[in-house]
């Protein structure tokens, strides 16, 4: 598929972490008309560009929905109410509601004629038994079924991922779905209960060198293991993906590069150059045991898969969350990028 199709680029979800870089990558790319869509104002989303369609809609309303599809080449599905661990494992409903929007878009992007609709999955779908074991191997494509996904957000994810599959089926709707696995980066949450990982220790760490404190909270016994991935190998993956004609089944685009959460908090550490005193909490959220990306099949059918460093990654996104912290900028602060 062509990067230059004519018509119009949506990306829903646009205030958000994902979907802000993406918006910034097509307008780099030269995508000309690019429109970028999300329910929160546009004064909190987390990157702004002057250049690109910037609308506020409920993408959870079948009408707004058509609006933001309204004369749409691709649509870009990014948008879902979630967080990290802390928010999703207290918030199983509003998670599971998110299924109204990939649902509503499909229904309004079919209407429109879009050439090609693209849904963010996550590696949430996974069965569960494969995931106990700390030291687990990496998550091939075909270990989401027997079905024991992660409760709420991961059955929403899972579910809405059958219905891409079956709007291609019955309708005919070119869909890609990736299995997105721990992404990090800056310009995102990092703190207000939604953050993940990396950039909630990024926060812990930058406050404790900031406030003069020795010590760091760290959920779970921090020998739980996952793999994180850097915003932009998500960017080149997304991109490949779209544009396969090949990769017409749901795939992983995450990291193989696994560590435990100690190992994660050394690193920021290093970055920092602290060292700070661990107190765990075992009975804060924590996941699954063990988690990490098998990319056999990625390499396979598009040559790649994600490479950027963890300690190249985490230093560029400890740096961007010091400034912000130091700064005193809200979380919420836009950047008008154009």
């Amino acid at each position: 598929m062509s990067t230059n199709t004519p018509g119009t680029v949506v990306v829903c979800g646009a205030g958000g972490f994902i979907g802000g870089h993406l918006v910034g990558d097509l307008l780099r790319r030269g995508h000309g008309r690019v429109r970028a869509v999300d329910i929160k104002p546009l004064e909190r989303w987390y990157q702004r560009f002057p250049e690109a369609d910037n609308l506020v809609l409920d993408l959870r309303r079948i009408d707004d929905c058509r609006q933001a599809a309204r004369g749409a080449a691709i649509v870009y599905n990014l948008a879902a109410d979630m967080g990290g661990m802390g928010f999703i494992e207290n918030n199983k409903a509003l998670c599971m509601l998110s299924v109204l929007i990939n649902t509503h878009l499909l229904l309004a992007s079919r209407e429109a004629g879009v050439e090609r609709f693209f849904f963010s999955s996550s590696a949430c779908v996974y069965a569960h038994d494969k995931q106990v074991d700390p030291n687990v191997e990496g998550l091939k494509e075909e270990d989401a079924y027997p079905a024991m996904p992660e409760d709420g957000y991961g059955w929403e994810k899972l579910f809405s991922e059958r219905m891409c599959r079956h709007f291609t089926e019955d309708f005919g709707l070119a869909t890609r779905v990736v299995r997105y696995h721990n992404v990090y980066g800056p310009h995102g949450t990092y703190d207000g209960g939604r953050e993940k990982a990396p950039a909630a220790l990024c926060r812990k760490v930058a406050t404790a060198v900031l406030g003069g404190s020795r010590t760091i909270e760290i959920w779970g016994t921090g020998e739980q293991t996952r793999s994180f991935t850097y915003i932009d190998d998500c960017l080149y993956g997304t991109r490949a993906v779209l544009e396969s004609d090949t990769v017409t089944f749901p795939i992983n685009v995450g990291s193989s590069e696994k560590v435990s959460i100690n190992q994660l908090v050394d690193i920021v550490e290093q970055v920092a150059g602290v060292r700070l005193e661990r107190r765990y909490n075992p009975a804060a959220p924590k996941g699954v045991n063990g988690r990490n990306s098998d990319n056999t099949l990625i390499k396979r059918v598009l040559g790649w898969e994600p490479g950027v460093p963890l300690r190249v990654g985490m230093e560029r996104t400890y740096r961007w969350i010091f400034d912000e912290i130091k700064s005193g900028r809200s979380v919420d602060a836009v950047v008008n990028a154009g």
